[in-house]
């Protein structure tokens, strides 16, 4: 594994804990929208594209979609014209689309790398799910081809975009709790569907660390403001359930930073968790709910009192944030705060989390 630099981590952990404050990207953007085509219209794309209102620097010009009837749908909803309407076979023309500045990856995990390689052929931007891909062979792929284009390259992290993890970030990193000792990030749902695309190992690349458990890898990683040097990890997960065939249930995981400081995290499809917590030698703070797409809620300890904490109001909600964030990388040739290194990153550890728990030992990073 690349170990970053001191000075790359500061970079990093700055941007992300809102110390360099989005409000100076847009202050040099143009005052002008830029154009996005969804790639995938199942259920997240129901969260983003309303948000598109929202955005001052992105718009929604073209949807790409396996069902022309439902694309249609679409379109009359959120006003694409029918030029910006694709299939994936016909996905690569959307290169002589001059509306469309930005290609959103909104599928499965499996089809992540291919996409962007396409859209970035495409000559195209572009904003890719979480996580990243398969595999973190599959996610340098992504990167080379990208900075071959010479185009940006960003993960939808969104939380990194939400005032309540901000505010956390902030407190954590800020000394007002102390020195970061433990943290503890909790991230499951109960799975229902056997046959949904997040069970197949193909489409998904994993099961609960690959969907859901990643929320409590990158709390940790972003609370801490470090990157870990080690991690150990074991599995729970009952084969006979039809569900749990080809991807595990529950995994949970522990990270060394170096700092001595320790991560305890949970990720599970059978069990419901959406908190975290980061205790320092003069008190925490903790989230719960942490990661949800509205309503999270934070609390800390302090002068030995547990107390609510406010969460600053943001201009913008998590989605359009993050929208409108790529834009005015866009625009004024910055780094995206969550690039395609920093999904590099999560896939690079995921694979030493799967390492561990399958040989039942440390790993060292």
């Amino acid at each position: 594994m690349m170990t970053p630099t001191r000075r790359s981590l500061m970079k990093l952990g700055a941007a992300a804990a809102g110390l360099a404050p989005a409000s100076a990207l847009a202050a040099q953007a143009p005052d002008r929208r830029l154009g996005y085509a969804i790639v995938g219209l199942g259920g997240y794309a129901d969260v983003i594209l309303p948000r598109f209102a929202e955005c001052r620097h992105s718009r929604v010009t073209a949807l790409v979609s396996g069902s022309p009837e439902k694309a249609r749908r679409y379109a009359e909803r959120y006003g694409v014209p029918e030029r910006g309407l694709y299939t994936y076979e016909t996905f690569d023309s959307i290169r002589d689309n001059p509306d469309v500045d930005i290609v959103y990856v909104v599928l499965p995990n499996g089809m992540h790398h291919e996409y962007t390689l396409r859209a970035a052929a495409a000559g195209k931007h572009v904003m890719c799910e979480k996580p990243m891909a398969n595999t973190a062979a599959e996610a340098e792929e992504m990167i080379a081809a990208c900075r071959a284009a010479g185009r940006k390259l960003m993960i939808g992290y969104r939380c990194h975009f939400e005032a309540a993890n901000r505010e956390a970030m902030r407190i954590a990193r800020s000394g007002e709790i102390g020195r970061p000792r433990v943290v503890t990030a909790e991230h499951g749902f109960t799975i229902g569907d056997p046959a949904q695309w997040r069970l197949n190992r193909a489409l998904a690349g994993g099961g609960s660390l690959m969907d859901i458990g990643i929320y409590s890898l990158q709390a940790a990683r972003y609370l801490t403001g470090e990157e870990p040097v080690e991690v150990t990890a074991v599995e729970a997960t009952d084969r006979s359930d039809p569900r749990f065939r080809e991807v595990e249930d529950r995994i949970n995981f522990q990270l060394r930073f170096p700092s001595g400081a320790l991560a305890n995290c949970v990720s599970s499809y059978g069990s419901n968790h959406n908190r975290f917590r980061v205790v320092g030698d003069k008190g925490w703070v903790d989230a719960e709910p942490a990661t949800a797409y509205s309503g999270n809620r934070l609390r800390r300890l302090k002068d030995w009192r547990t107390e609510d904490h406010p969460v600053p109001e943001a201009p913008q909600n998590q989605f359009s944030a993050q929208l409108d964030h790529l834009s005015q990388c866009v625009m004024t040739g910055v780094e995206p705060i969550v690039a395609g290194e920093e999904g590099l990153r999560d896939m690079r550890i995921i694979k030493a989390i799967y390492l561990s728990a399958r040989e039942h030992r440390a790993v060292s990073l």
